[in-house]
């Protein structure tokens, strides 16, 4: 008895609409600045007696908490800082321990910095519009994302999906989040999906997703400024640090660069007509 003949039909190429949209929290569409991991680790290090600037915090942005403190002790400035007070270099124990520190510090600067960056709800608006599914993910746990929920809930921002990176085998630059926000959204094609990130570490994410990705710039880390204080600056001096974040930003990668998700509509829209015409990320 012959085998039965099957009619198998590839698609060579995806050329239907966006289907998802995966956006980071922090710095992309909550929290302008990034402000709360970077004060929640410095608390944590002054509370060891080393000193951690601003822009050593910020250099590992973008990943899980954990592997931001062990990307953080192996600094060398702060690992001889480390060694010189407690006599040996840091180890896991140490990294666990300290983790263990940071969570109720970075769940109580979460409270205080849950304020939707202008054009999170537009966005979100638009997505529903254009049957275009939203969703998140973070380097927080669960347990940091559940104290920020109710503030973002109150102010209207409902993502249809939220992966953290300890819920995943491995964090960004790894693409298992987004990867998982993509089966949670139901997308049936990595192509249409669309990564949204202010960090290297979560354009790299996006990428090894196989999927579009968008840079923000302005209200992330790549600035790294408080709204309020970043209004203060001159224009002149709003250009140039600009002008600086947007080419380190565009040398992660990413297809698009914008300054905030505010911009993303017309850039889903220009993808959209991209992916008409068969192109790929």
């Amino acid at each position: 008895m012959s085998a039965p003949t099957v009619n198998y039909q590839y698609q060579r190429r995806y050329t239907g609409p966006i289907q998802a949209v995966i956006l980071d929290l922090a710095g992309t569409c909550v929290d302008y600045g990034s402000m709360a991991p970077i004060q929640a680790f410095l608390r944590l290090f002054e509370q060891e007696r080393i000193d951690l600037s601003e822009a050593e915090a910020r250099a590992p942005m973008g990943t899980e908490k954990r592997e931001h403190i062990r990307q953080l002790l192996a600094i060398p400035r702060i690992r001889d800082q480390w060694t010189a007070r407690h006599g040996q270099a840091p180890d896991e124990d140490d990294i666990e321990r300290l983790y263990r520190a940071f969570v109720p510090l970075q769940t109580d600067t979460i409270a205080g910095r849950a304020t939707l960056i202008p054009g999170a709800l537009e966005l979100q608006a638009w997505c529903r519009d254009n049957n275009v599914r939203m969703g998140t993910n973070t380097g927080y746990n669960r347990d940091m994302v559940s104290a920020m929920l109710p503030h973002l809930t109150r102010q209207g921002f409902e993502p249809q999906s939220i992966v953290c990176a300890t819920e995943v085998p491995q964090g960004r630059p790894a693409p298992h989040m987004s990867l998982q926000n993509a089966l949670e959204l139901e997308a049936t094609a990595v192509q249409g999906c669309v990564k949204v990130d202010d960090t290297g570490t979560g354009i790299e994410e996006g990428l090894n997703a196989g999927m579009w990705t968008v840079a923000v710039v302005a209200s992330g880390n790549a600035i790294g400024m408080d709204q309020t204080d970043w209004n203060r600056l001159l224009e002149s001096e709003q250009s140039a640090r600009l002008a600086t974040a947007r080419h380190r930003m565009a040398m992660t990668g990413a297809h698009y660069v914008i300054d905030s998700i505010a911009e993303l509509p017309a850039v889903l829209a220009a993808i959209g007509i991209r992916l008409s015409r068969g192109e790929r990320p």
